[in-house]
């Protein structure tokens, strides 16, 4: 399956559809939103996809009154803390914001999924601690690091992963 992985968008509609469309283009069979998604309009977006949507409420959706009822009306499958993406032969993804440091933590520690993806820092990360890969996109606003707005694309069948810049 090919994962689309982005994060922290923080309500910048325009450039969420630009990702979103180029992640379609280049094979994406889901799309995960790992917080900070920024407004209804994204949200909304996420929903038209022609592929299941996945989000995960960031620090600063906190702001955003009724994040789950427009997750809802928009059919984007959401969680306020953490949610499972489902890969197919009984393993997930699983996709938390990162701002709640020992989750985090826990996540990764805890060897249950092959795949803990988070965002919040806005720096891109692809780490292996013992069998979890641990992934963060990057940022789709104000990105950290010498990257500028990324996203990442999984490929959980060979597990590789490719990040991809866009402007």
């Amino acid at each position: 399956m090919i994962v689309a992985i982005l994060s922290d968008s923080h309500g910048h509609a325009d450039r969420l559809a630009r990702v979103i469309a180029q992640a379609i283009n280049a094979g994406a069979q889901t799309l995960v939103h790992c917080g900070d998604v920024g407004s209804a309009e994204c949200i909304h977006l996420l929903g038209e996809a022609t592929l299941p949507a996945y989000l995960v409420a960031g620090n600063m959706d906190r702001f955003h009154w009724r994040l789950g009822d427009k997750a809802y009306h928009s059919a984007v499958n959401y969680s306020p803390k953490t949610i499972e993406v489902p890969l197919g032969d009984g393993r997930y993804l699983v996709a938390t914001h990162g701002h709640h440091h020992a989750m985090l933590e826990s996540l990764i520690g805890g060897g249950q999924f092959p795949y803990v993806a988070h965002g919040h820092t806005h720096c891109q990360r692809d780490d292996r601690v013992g069998e979890v890969r641990v992934i963060n996109s990057g940022s789709l606003h104000s990105p950290r690091g010498p990257n500028g707005y990324s996203y990442a694309l999984l490929d959980t069948e060979t597990d590789s992963l490719e990040f991809i810049e866009v402007d």
